[in-house]
């Protein structure tokens, strides 16, 4: 405890009881009142900023959430005097439900981010909208659960400046109270499996069939255990919610551009394999054209037309 804090505890002490003395002496109202709202005081600085504030908040390893709760109790230690002193001076019973609902409106405005937190984390709790080891967005920020606090949710960042959804390194500090405000993404909650797509262009001269049957060939081998557990998942999880019945096995799909034959494969992979099966996919998929002579890769041509007309000037 900090000298300060016993400093103030015991002039709070003393002007209690040169308080209590005084309205001994001097019988009145108002010196009683004075005496029971500095008793009052003096409890109330014990139990909240020096037992809870400095004695409690020690405990809290977290900074940010060590912060707001001696922000939280600070502004609840205010208030208690408050509606206290308003008890005790304040006779009239209209006029004191008066004084506390304009106490209530305070506390609502200066602890809002704290509320929204509070009921955040007990929504999280009873419904389990994510969990720790959870992959989720949520807002601007998309990570793995790795710590749910009673005010905020701690991420490992994906994504950012790192491609493939891979970690980041930096640990993402989300406020529970997001989830009122905010459209949360659970990527691994009930179905751990997501579709990914790669698109190969291949030009007008090849042949389309050949392509795709090669894409599709390399697809299938590299998903098939996917495949089957996916689909597990998916009529497990057809129990709970409404789903639709879609095909899982990879699928190529032709569009045609100025330029060349996009061959779009879409295909099932585990949340947490994406850019390794996608690798994976990509490096056979080139290798199998490279050894293959009705299939080439297409890129992006341009046309010049014009012309040029030269005089020569003869002496």
């Amino acid at each position: 405890m900090a000298a300060g804090d016993l400093l103030h505890f015991f002039i709070l002490c003393a002007a209690t009881i040169a308080a209590w003395a005084a309205s001994s002496f001097y019988p009145d109202v108002a010196l009683s009142r004075l005496a029971l709202t500095l008793l009052a005081v003096t409890i109330l600085y014990l139990v909240l900023r020096i037992v809870l504030e400095k004695g409690v908040s020690r405990t809290i390893k977290d900074a940010k959430m060590r912060y707001s709760f001696r922000k939280a109790v600070s502004v609840l230690y205010v208030v208690a005097i408050v509606a206290v002193a308003v008890r005790i001076w304040v006779d009239d019973p209209q006029s004191l439900l008066v004084a506390y609902g304009i106490i209530a409106a305070g506390v609502a405005i200066s602890l809002q981010d704290f509320f929204k937190n509070f009921v955040g984390s007990i929504i999280l709790f009873l419904t389990a909208i994510y969990a720790v080891g959870d992959r989720i967005a949520i807002g601007d920020t998309t990570g793995d659960v790795i710590d749910i606090g009673l005010m905020n949710t701690t991420l490992m960042e994906l994504r950012e400046w790192v491609g493939g959804d891979q970690p980041t390194g930096r640990m993402a500090i989300v406020p529970n109270g997001q989830i009122l405000t905010e459209t949360v993404m659970n990527y691994t909650r009930d179905y751990n499996f997501i579709w990914d797509e790669i698109t190969v262009p291949i030009t007008y001269g090849s042949d389309v069939s050949a392509a795709t049957d090669l894409i599709l060939g390399i697809a299938r081998d590299e998903t098939r255990e996917s495949a089957v557990l996916a689909e597990k998942e998916i009529t497990a999880a057809g129990g709970k919610y409404y789903l639709l019945q879609r095909g899982i096995e990879p699928a190529v799909f032709a569009a045609l551009t100025d330029n060349w034959v996009g061959l779009t494969l879409r295909y099932v992979t585990p949340v947490r394999e994406r850019r390794a099966v996608r690798d994976r996919i990509t490096r056979k998929i080139l290798a199998g054209i490279a050894a293959s002579d009705a299939i080439e890769v297409g890129s992006s041509t341009m046309t010049l037309s014009g012309s040029l007309s030269v005089e020569n000037d003869r002496p």
